[in-house]
């Protein structure tokens, strides 16, 4: 091979690499919802496990992808240890799609127009697929036909590319002393090596399969040669996942271990028993040069027979895994809601970090509720209570709002982005309710130092604003956590009449005062719950208003929204004014 031959080889390497990558990129966002489904169906039912694990597999192309995944879920804390092991078996079959794909460019035939192996060759149909992906790419509108285009010119690349390995190598047929290195590798042990030392360098069994599948067609190539080498393949793709679970929690770790055990409990097992058959029956394909197909059959093979092994036994897998990695004395694990690795499908990293954004709504809205009670009977302990969650609400705005910053400088699908910007905009909502919970437990601890205590009128307004807020917080949450845009907009009315509560209720106190039956000492601690409990309104409105128009997709309509629905909604005018009369104040 000469240098230029040498150059061509690289080039097709990389256009197989970048191919895989961009096909495999672009079917994680077409297949976004499929992957948030992840989510609702991780199941300790090994069977519907391993259906997952091959579907996702089969959904972004890369058995590696889905492990690492299974790593970020069990260090995330939102699948078992158990669950991973019929995930990861499915992830090993699923893999091998892509060698029979890859194997199309290996067919051959005539090169006449009627003849149907000419048209099934990729050089026949590839250059129509990649037109046809950079017309939609570059035509369509919405962001999810875009990704269909770029699956169509990743998968035309990713052959392209097989075609100039193929081309770069084949001057080599009947090179004896190509053929003589490659014999060596009929050496088990050298075999296993190869294949495991190719896969972890480019990172991907399914590219290894594929160079493998290019250099069989020199025709140098044995089955002999070709089996240990798949079978390394098989435990080099492991690495990634074992790179990824470095700095995870131990369950993580160990769902990298059972991958890595499973895998090389497979090798041993399947090339053992091939290997002692062969012995006896001397099957004469060992010695023939095996192609393309004959790669992708071995590769599929191979995986089938180790998961109808070791299925019976996959408990002792993750048995394995805990001796190895063992727990600590009364250890704690610390679970990471919000793992990286889920970073790299971010369809999933979305719904992850929706979950903990509905998590911290929870948190949020019940210690402002908590700390309504507390105006009229004040409680040490709630008081110490609210302080500390109100600090757990600000640690999960931190962590929500730089993985949301690190997730956004990711490639999303529309719908993600939306998502993302809905996130980042209620965060900062949730955050300021669970800040006014304190500023309330601070005016309860002013009214009890200082022995305040609010004339009977002043407590029956109070008594209504704190109803009237109670009821819109406790909207909020709800239309979050269940995303009910009914209720969602309901919110907005209810809000108008706390605004108009909060005026009356000043209105009211001022001409009090004026009759000397209040203080301003009085008036301060007032205004300044009065002030909280119509702010905390005020995000509940954004939250509300941010889901509905989001729901949209217009990122920008929030103010839109507020303002159409005060102006001359019915709706609106209907639910406002039941409010309206629902928490009306005390006549005197």
């Amino acid at each position: 091979m000469g240098i230029f031959e040498a150059l061509e080889l690289l080039l097709g390497l990389s256009l197989f690499l970048f191919g895989m990558n961009g096909m495999g990129d672009a079917l994680k966002r077409c297949g976004g919802n499929r992957m948030k489904s992840i989510l609702s169906s991780l199941t300790s039912n090994p069977f519907k496990g391993f259906l997952l694990g091959l579907g996702v597999t089969a959904v972004i192309q890369s058995s590696s992808a889905t492990t690492v995944m299974v790593v970020g879920f069990v260090n995330s804390g939102m699948m078992t240890l158990t669950q991973t092991i019929g995930v990861i078996m499915g992830a090993n079959v699923g893999t091998a799609a892509t060698s029979w794909l890859t194997g199309l460019s290996g067919i051959e035939g005539g090169e006449s127009l009627t003849s149907v192996a000419a048209w099934l060759k990729p050089s026949a149909w590839m250059p129509i697929l990649a037109v046809i992906g950079i017309c939609i790419s570059m035509l369509a509108k919405k962001e999810r036909k875009k990704d269909v285009g770029h699956v169509l010119l990743g998968f035309a690349v990713l052959m392209t590319g097989m075609d100039l390995m193929s081309a770069s190598v084949a001057g080599l047929k009947g090179d004896p002393a190509f053929a003589s290195i490659l014999t060596t590798f009929e050496n088990p042990v050298l075999g296993i090596l190869a294949g495991l030392v190719l896969t972890a360098i480019v990172q991907s069994s399914s590219a290894s399969v594929g160079i493998l599948q290019t250099l069989t067609t020199t025709g140098a190539i044995t089955y002999g040669a070709a089996i240990p080498i798949v079978m390394g393949q098989n435990i080099g793709t492991c690495v990634t996942a074992l790179i990824s679970s470095v700095g995870a929690n131990k369950n993580a770790r160990r769902a990298a271990l059972i991958h890595l055990y499973f895998n090389i409990l497979s090798v041993v097992a399947v090339y053992g028993g091939f290997s002692l058959l062969n012995l006896f029956l001397k099957f004469s394909f060992v010695g023939a040069s095996i192609d393309m197909w004959g790669v992708a059959a071995v590769h599929t093979v191979f995986k089938l027979i180790a998961v109808l092994v070791f299925a019976p036994f996959a408990k002792y897998l993750e048995t394995l895994a805990r001796l190895t990695i063992r727990d600590g004395a009364e250890e704690v694990e610390k679970v990471n809601m919000l793992d990286d690795r889920l970073l790299a499908t971010p369809s999933v990293a979305v719904e992850q970090a929706e979950k903990v954004t509905a998590t911290m709504a929870s948190l949020a809205c019940n210690t402002f509720l908590n700390s309504l009670s507390l105006l009229e009977s004040y409680d040490d302990r709630l008081a110490a209570q609210i302080r500390s969650e109100e600090s757990e609400a600000d640690e999960y705005e931190d962590v929500l709002g730089g993985y949301l910053i690190k997730l956004s400088a990711h490639d999303l699908s529309e719908a993600d982005s939306h998502s993302v910007t809905k996130l980042l905009h209620v965060i900062g909502d949730f955050e300021r309710i669970s800040d006014h919970a304190v500023n309330v437990v601070e005016s309860a601890e002013e009214i009890r130092e200082k022995k305040i205590v609010f004339s009977e009128d002043a407590q029956r307004e109070l008594e209504v604003m704190r109803n009237a807020v109670a009821e819109i917080v406790t909207m909020a949450r709800e239309a979050y956590l269940k995303r009910d845009f009914a209720t969602a907009m309901l919110v907005e009315p209810l809000e108008q009449v706390v605004d108009t509560l909060r005026d009356q209720i000043k209105l009211r106190h001022i001409l009090r005062l004026q009759k000397s039956e209040c203080t301003i000492e009085h008036g301060f601690v007032l205004s300044d719950i009065l002030t909280n409990l119509e702010r905390v309104s005020d995000h509940c409105s954004n939250v509300a208003a941010c889901m509905i128009e989001l729901s949209k997709h217009d990122v920008l309509g929030m103010h839109h929204y507020t303002h159409d629905v005060r102006d001359g909604s019915e709706d609106f005018n209907q639910s406002y004014r039941a409010y309206l009369n629902k928490y009306s104040l005390p006549t005197r």
